[in-house]
């Protein structure tokens, strides 16, 4: 499974192959096809187990909090930061995302990384502003989706780019500035 997961990252789904699983996994690739028929068996238990594993994970988590900040920031600390040493998981949830918009699919709704995560962040927001925390002429929408833009990005960043001291340094600012404890505006 870890295999196919950076396979499937750094080759997308349709440059993905079972030959090229089997080497990283070092298996054979008969031994792949004795438990996964198709490669879409095994994408799809792939997705599972990571969103399961990190998404989930981070929504519970999330949960156990009480202010928005700290359900994001929560929720990004476990998603991106998951398997220390291992960008890949934070890189295949990004991937999963691409290859659901070009191949539909290969969607479920029960695993779909984006859906979950969308229904995290819009029952944060509508929370938040239950609580008094936003104000209730907040256009829900549209900040479900910047939020929901920043999460993304931010897994983007965990899996392609930054390293794990950058990215705990990054969640930390995008926390400071969510918290408006960064502006400094002059006169």
């Amino acid at each position: 499974m870890h295999a196919a997961r950076g396979v499937f990252s750094e080759l997308g789904y349709d440059a993905a192959t079972f030959q090229a699983i089997a080497i990283r996994a070092d298996l054979t690739r008969p031994a792949i096809n004795h438990y996964f028929s198709s490669k879409r068996v095994l994408w799809a238990e792939v997705v599972e187990q990571t969103n399961r594993s990190i998404v989930s994970v981070g929504i519970a988590r999330a949960r156990e909090q009480t202010a928005l900040i700290d359900r994001l920031a929560t929720f990004l600390s476990v998603a991106t930061q998951a398997e220390a040493e291992d960008r890949s998981a934070a890189a295949f949830l990004v991937t999963s995302v691409l290859e659901s918009q070009r191949h539909p699919e290969l969607s479920s709704d029960e695993h779909d990384p984006l859906k979950n995560s969308r229904a995290f962040v819009s029952w944060a927001v509508n929370d938040a502003i239950a609580r008094s925390e936003l104000s209730t002429d907040t256009d829900v929408g549209h900040l479900v989706e910047m939020l929901v833009a920043v999460v993304w990005g931010m897994g983007f960043y965990a899996g392609f780019v930054g390293d794990r001291a950058e990215l705990g340094a990054v969640v930390h600012k995008l926390e400071l500035l969510l918290a408006n404890k960064l502006w400094q505006l002059g006169g």
